[in-house]
């Protein structure tokens, strides 16, 4: 995931493809399935999120994908109960760039010092779930 991608127009579709790669490389699920399930709240918010994303974000320079997850996990953490669905998704992302069960769970007890032990806790169980869910996918 080092393709460098500028925010310039897609005229020709690169910058979505690239996005869709990514997501999928990153994630583990389908492109357009998470891009309809976004384009059925906010038509054409889908496509913006995998170009803006990851084409473009999840593409720059000076990180790797594991520190990229685990750094989303940790903001995404901070949000509370609203960041929790994106908790579960890129902690499984976090194990498949990756990242041990241990160290998303090292992220989010230092989110509690920053966001409070109760944001942490619900964080951690939601990760749980989902690394549980994931089986020994990227573990």
């Amino acid at each position: 995931m080092t393709e460098a991608m500028d925010a310039t127009p897609d005229a020709d579709g690169a910058r979505l493809a690239l996005g869709k790669r990514t997501f999928e490389a990153a994630l583990g699920t389908q492109a357009d399935t998470f891009a309809a399930q976004v384009d059925a709240l906010a038509p054409g918010y889908g496509r913006n999120i995998l170009e803006w994303e990851f084409a473009d974000g999840y593409n720059r320079p000076g990180l790797d994908l594991k520190t990229r997850e685990l750094v989303i996990v940790a903001s995404c953490a901070a949000l509370g109960a609203v960041g929790h669905p994106a908790v579960r998704m890129h902690a499984v992302a976090a194990l498949r760039a990756g990242a041990t069960r241990q160290e998303v769970t090292e992220v989010l007890v230092q989110v509690g010092f920053a966001a409070g032990l109760p944001t942490a806790l619900g964080a951690l169980q939601a990760a749980r779930e989902a690394m549980a869910a994931a089986g020994s996918e990227g573990a």
